[in-house]
């Protein structure tokens, strides 16, 4: 399996309306798609106000390259929430289990 950690920091500004692409838009869309076994979303907190996180799990990189393609080390953006974004960050792991 495959663990996808995906960050990004809003504009200044922009973190109500990216808070909202979040949770009805982005969370839903990645519970739902096929081969992403486990989403676990991240909010940001006091410290880092402008940044958000989704750990994925996913079956294997064939289902993660399904989703966003070959050029799976991209951080891709929505259209709707590139206006938002100011920043992101990708990185992928083998998942360890025990």
């Amino acid at each position: 399996m495959i663990m996808r950690i995906f960050q990004v920091t809003t504009h200044p500004g922009k973190e109500a309306a990216f808070s909202t692409f979040f949770h009805e838009t982005a969370i839903p869309l990645m519970k739902s798609t096929d081969g992403c076994v486990q989403v676990l979303p991240g909010a940001p907190h006091a410290g880092h106000p402008r940044d958000f996180a989704f750990v994925m799990v996913w079956r294997d990189l064939e289902a993660l390259r399904a989703f966003v393609g070959e050029d799976y080390d991209s951080a891709h953006i929505a259209p709707e929430e590139a206006e938002l974004v100011a920043e992101r960050r990708i990185a992928h792991y083998d998942l360890v289990t025990e």
